[in-house]
């Protein structure tokens, strides 16, 4: 079963904003059974749609649309479908009841003849109701091609996704079951891993495919099947995965369907009952964003401090003056005396601090760009490593966020 995301809007194609949704849509249709086949972006220009819709038509069996569904001039996907269908717009008298009760509610203007366009809807659609918005969603088909359209507003695209086009999607479709199991390694690169786990790769069956998925210190290895019965899958990847996971053991920290790196930090922190804090210089908060991603963390992340300034160092921090004029603040002594004062100020269990050239100048520093201490100070003592992670400035940044994660969960394993 195949399908093809088509996102309209010049703002996509001009980069003023991400396109969050395709992602969203792929993760949710794969949950199902249906495989993405391929990802389009367009102009709001109704030749291009229309030539969109005819290829979509060719290669898949169901097209899904996000965007194009305003009120304003510019928005004319539902013309544009109207044509690539042979129909005509109608009033919905749902939508339009919906559409009233919104502006009644949420302004004080009076309702614009433009907003009430919002309830015409192909004649031949399958109106899916938008509880959080004024645009519906329409479900449509033609020449056993599925084509849903969706609003491009993301919150509100989700909740169509969730709430009625994926249930429509498994009822009318026979979809297989599709599985991927996805091992996260840290502090090994690609190659390396190739050649050790090259020969158990060789014997793969031909049911089950092996990614390579490697981001700035880090490497992730999904296995992906499918097939009818969705035990045999799951007991077939399962199996492979043990192996996989048995001769990277040193470098394996868990599966990403379980949870990342900071997931299994948070986990641990809170079965150990110990306290964390941060300082960052060099990485200026990235570490913190990270953790601060996760629901519950106050059960024992208590905070950070970000002295990017050598002052802010001494007056905040406590780190000794004279240290920094014997050894520089990128140097193993300085790093490691701010994750010792951070745990004083904060009156932790377990620090973490980096200290670094991020770039894109060295000014007067004595190493090389691109070089970055990280400290961890915990109940068994403090120590350091000296990382040089090279250049651009974001590399370096990426690159230190994500070792001084790995070094942390195994300062947490260890004791």
């Amino acid at each position: 079963m195949l399908a093809e995301i088509i996102t309209i809007g010049d703002e996509i194609l001009i980069g003023q904003i991400v396109d969050t949704n395709s992602a969203f849509i792929s993760k949710e249709l794969n949950k199902i059974g249906v495989q993405v086949y391929q990802l389009t972006s367009i102009q709001d220009d109704e030749a291009h749609i229309l030539q969109a819709l005819n290829d979509a038509e060719k290669r898949v069996d169901i097209v899904i649309v996000t965007g194009g569904l305003g009120p304003t001039k510019d928005d004319i996907t539902k013309q544009t479908f109207c044509k690539y269908l042979e129909d005509t717009l109608v009033e919905d008298k749902a939508v339009l009841t919906h559409v009233k009760a919104l502006y009644k509610k949420f302004t004080n203007h009076p309702l614009l003849p433009e907003s009430l366009n919002q309830a015409l809807v192909p004649s031949r659609a399958t109106v899916l109701k938008n509880n959080f918005g004024s645009a519906p969603g329409m479900w449509m088909e033609k020449n056993e091609t599925v084509f849903i359209s969706l609003p491009g507003v993301p919150y509100e695209m989700k909740r169509l996704i969730e709430s009625e086009v994926l249930p429509r999607i498994v009822d009318k479709f026979d979809c297989p079951f599709i599985y991927h199991r996805t091992l996260l390694t840290y502090g090994m690169g690609e190659s390396e891993i190739v050649r050790i786990i090259h020969k158990w790769e060789d014997k793969l069956p031909k049911s089950i495919k092996l990614a390579y998925l490697p981001s700035l210190g880090r490497v992730r290895l999904r296995l992906s099947s499918k097939g009818k019965v969705k035990e045999n899958v799951v007991r077939a990847v399962d199996k492979e995965m043990k192996v996989l996971h048995g001769l990277l053991n040193e470098i394996a920290i868990g599966y990403e369907e379980e949870t990342a790196i900071v997931g299994r930090i948070a986990k641990l922190f809170i079965q150990k009952e110990k306290t964390l804090s941060l300082t960052e210089s060099c990485t200026g908060g990235a570490i913190t964003e990270q953790i601060t991603s996760l629901a519950g963390i106050s059960a024992f992340f208590r905070g950070s401090t970000v002295p990017y300034a050598t002052d802010t160092k001494i007056d905040v921090l406590g780190v000794d003056e004279q240290l920094i004029n014997e050894h520089t603040v990128v140097s193993k002594e300085v790093a490691e005396a701010m994750a010792v004062q951070s745990n004083k100020l904060f009156n932790t269990d377990y620090a973490l601090s980096t200290t670094g050239i991020a770039g894109p100048t060295k000014g007067d520093a004595v190493d090389e760009l691109g070089t970055v201490f990280i400290a961890i100070a915990s109940p068994s003592g403090v120590f350091s490593e000296k990382f040089n992670f090279g250049e651009p400035r974001e590399r370096v940044v990426a690159k230190a966020t994500n070792k001084a994660l790995e070094l942390l969960l195994k300062e947490i394993l260890k004791n």
